[in-house]
Parts: structure tokens; sequence; C-alpha cells
């Protein structure tokens, strides 16, 4: 199937995707799967079908969103989280329960996780009420059920577990106590009269949402969230997204990896580079470029080694087209992966650097992104990225990016036999 720009217009006014961020494959591939459940004859019978039908509107959506997310995901936000309740309550003296919104909430994990959290710091179940929305129906109806599997528990300390879930023969299921304290409902951040009527929010989490957007779109967002937040609460968002909230006058509350943010935080020195990373001279404009040899852009890449397999053998062959500078070649293979298996880091990394490279500064700056939320600590990414902030002016957003590339490599290298 041929790129339908049509199906980019629609994901663009219905739920503000950018097709750059995710890249085409992934909303063909959506439409394809589509076009085969209602037995289209072509696209354009199935574009037709999706004017009339808002079920199927709905089920495009559901198609291009897959959800990835798990308990406690990031699991300082969460001790950060308990910490500032506790003080919130105080200030507030306690007057009225704390309002907390999870958005979007995804299939549960995240806001459950909030509530979790502040039960085990000892807040009461009166103290606090925890606010979930999601645009994806099937997703709200998994997290009401609240039935997880055994993917929804990672890391090594999943002893919550034990305290807030019974497991049946179909999966472990949330205990009621804390089902109590979140509310779900379906709702789009892009809709004007979403909570229009509510009080704002003492803390408000929104991960991982922001890197989905073009810049204009991302200026709306960030405007509702800012609107949602109370003047003294605090924004919690994904790893990749803190220099977008810098740009708008949010500064960091300074605690290492909650990824939280205020309008009057203090600001925060920038942290130590134990190993500083070189940011390649770039001009503020793009120059376009001959072609070269992918590794002279700037790190030399080392291709992947891999056990045998489709995936991987196909990974390595990314990494060897772009080394011998057939960024063509390569990007073809990017798409191809991306078609035939589940998004991975490594992947939306090397279109970054392709398009880098053609001197497409955004479409790469959203590649690195996406390669940050499917792996946070993705050195070379974070590297990549911050050379951009750099060359867009935003010295403080390179700084901490670099930092952060820094202890990557630190704890990799401290890893190593």
């Amino acid at each position: 199937m041929s790129s339908d720009p049509r199906f980019f217009a629609f994901l663009k006014e219905r739920i503000g995707l950018d097709v750059a961020s995710v890249g085409e494959a992934i909303i063909e591939r959506a439409v394809r799967q589509r076009c085969q459940a209602i037995q289209a004859g072509t696209t354009n019978d199935y574009w037709h079908h999706l004017q009339r039908s808002h079920d199927e509107q709905q089920a495009l959506i559901e198609a291009v969103i897959v959800p990835e997310t798990w308990f406690f995901r990031y699991p300082e936000s969460f001790a950060t989280l308990a910490r500032l309740a506790k003080a919130r309550l105080l200030e507030i003296n306690q007057m009225r329960a704390l309002r907390i919104l999870s958005l979007p909430c995804s299939t549960g994990e995240e806001p459950y996780s909030i509530a979790m959290a502040l039960l085990d710091a000892g807040l009461a179940p009166h103290q606090f009420k925890v606010q979930g929305i999601d645009v994806s129906p099937l997703s709200v109806e998994r997290a009401r059920r609240g039935v997880y599997g055994k993917n929804s528990f990672r890391g090594g300390d999943i002893a919550f577990r034990d305290r807030h879930f019974v497991e049946y023969g179909d999966g472990f299921h949330i205990a009621e106590r804390v089902r109590e304290q979140v509310r779900l409902q379906v709702g789009n951040l892009l809709d004007p009269a979403l909570l229009a009527n509510e009080a704002s929010y003492d803390f408000v989490f929104c991960r991982n949402l922001l890197i989905y957007f073009d810049q204009p779109t991302q200026k709306h967002v960030f405007d509702v969230l800012k609107g949602l937040t109370h003047v003294d609460g605090v924004l919690f968002i994904g790893p990749a997204e803190g220099s977008l909230l810098g740009r708008h006058g949010m500064r960091s509350i300074g605690v290492p990896q909650s990824f939280a943010f205020s309008r009057h935080a203090e600001p925060v020195k920038p942290e130590p580079v134990f190993m500083p990373m070189p940011i390649p001279q770039r001009s503020a404009a793009p120059i376009p470029v001959k072609p070269r040899p992918f590794s002279t852009v700037s790190a030399q890449v080392v291709p992947i080694k891999a056990p045998a397999s489709d995936a991987s053998a196909l990974l390595s062959r990314i990494a060897t087209l772009a080394n011998e500078g057939k960024s063509v070649d390569a990007r073809a293979a990017c798409e191809q992966y991306l078609n035939n298996h589940p998004p991975a880091a490594q992947v939306f990394y090397w279109l970054g650097l392709l398009s880098d490279v053609a001197g497409s500064a955004l479409e790469a700056q959203g590649y690195y992104r996406k390669a940050l939320y499917l792996e946070p600590q993705h050195s070379q990414a974070l590297m990549h990225l911050a050379a951009l902030l750099e060359s867009q002016g935003d010295s403080a957003g390179a700084r901490r990016l670099q930092a952060r590339a820094a202890r990557s490599e630190r704890a990799d290298s401290e890893q190593k036999p």
C-alpha cells in the first residue's frame, strides 16, 4: 500500500498524531489490518467506509495506538509523588482530598500505581482521588476490569503485587480498595469540553504523549495541561519531554529520574556530566549534505550482534547499510522492520540518524524521542537529540540529555566484567 495522506490527516485531526513521530509504516499497517477486518476491496473503499462509520474511526485509532505500559514505570516518579502529596496535604490543612489526573491512562497501570503508591505511603482513602482518562474505549474497559498478566509487572521489585492483587486463573485482579480510589473515563485531550467544569488537579501525569505531536499541537496540549494543573501543582511527564516543558516556562523540581515539573520551582543547577559528550558542530538552519559514509555523522556506529533471527538479522542489516552510507536502502530496511515486527528503539534511532544526515532536523528529533520513549536510557539517541537541542538554542535541555547519556554509558561500563 502506498502512502495515503488522507489517513495521516485523519489521525492528526482526531488525536493529534504526527506521522513523523511514529513513521508512515505503522499507520499503513493499521490501515491494512482494518481493510482486511472489514473486507474492504481497496484503500479508497475503506476510506469511504471510514467517513461513514464512527465505530470504524475508533477501530482505526485503536489499531494505531498500541499500549505499552506497566505498573510503577519510572518508579522514582511515584516515590516523589508520595513525598509531595504528604507535603501538599499539610499546605492545604487537609481541608480537601488531593486531586490527581492520569492522562492518557491507557489500560490502567499508571492510575492504579498512583493509588497504590499513596496508600502505601500512609494516605487514607478519603485524602486523595485519581482520575484516569484515555482516548481508547478498549483501554479504559480493560482498566475498569482490573485484571493483568505478568507483562504488567516488570522490574526487580514487585512486592506491591502481593499487597494489592489477588491471583486467579485469568490473571492478577487488583484489590477493591485500590480500584475505589480511581475513576476512569473515555476522553480526548484535544476536545475543548474535556474536564471543562472540573477543578484543577494537584498532580497531573501526562507521560510520553507530547512526543507524538508536531510543535503547534505540543504547544496547544501543553497549554491544556497547564490549565488542568493547579498553580501550585506538579506535572509529571516522560523522560524525553523535559526540554519541551522547559521551553514553555516550567522547571524541573530537581529530583533525578522523577521527570516532575512545576511553575514555581527554583532553577536547578545543571547536573554534573561525568563523561562529557562532544556536541557535533551544527548551524541553526539545516545544511544540505552530499551522500557520504554514515559513520562520519558522529561517532562510529557499531552493528548489533544478536542471535540469528529474522528481527535481529534485519537490525544488523540496517546497521550495515547505514554504515556504508546507503541511506535509502537503510531507511527501507527500517520500514520493513516496522511493518513486520513490534516497534524497537534501535530502529527509531536509525531513522533519526538517517533524517539527521539528510538535514531534516525536526523529523530526526521526532524519531530520537520515539526511541527514548521505548528505551529511556538509549545513550546514542540521548547524545544525538542533545546535539539537536543545542543547535536550536536549548542549551539547558541539551545538558540534561548529555548528563543522562553519561550516566547511561557509565552504568553500562560498570556492568561489564
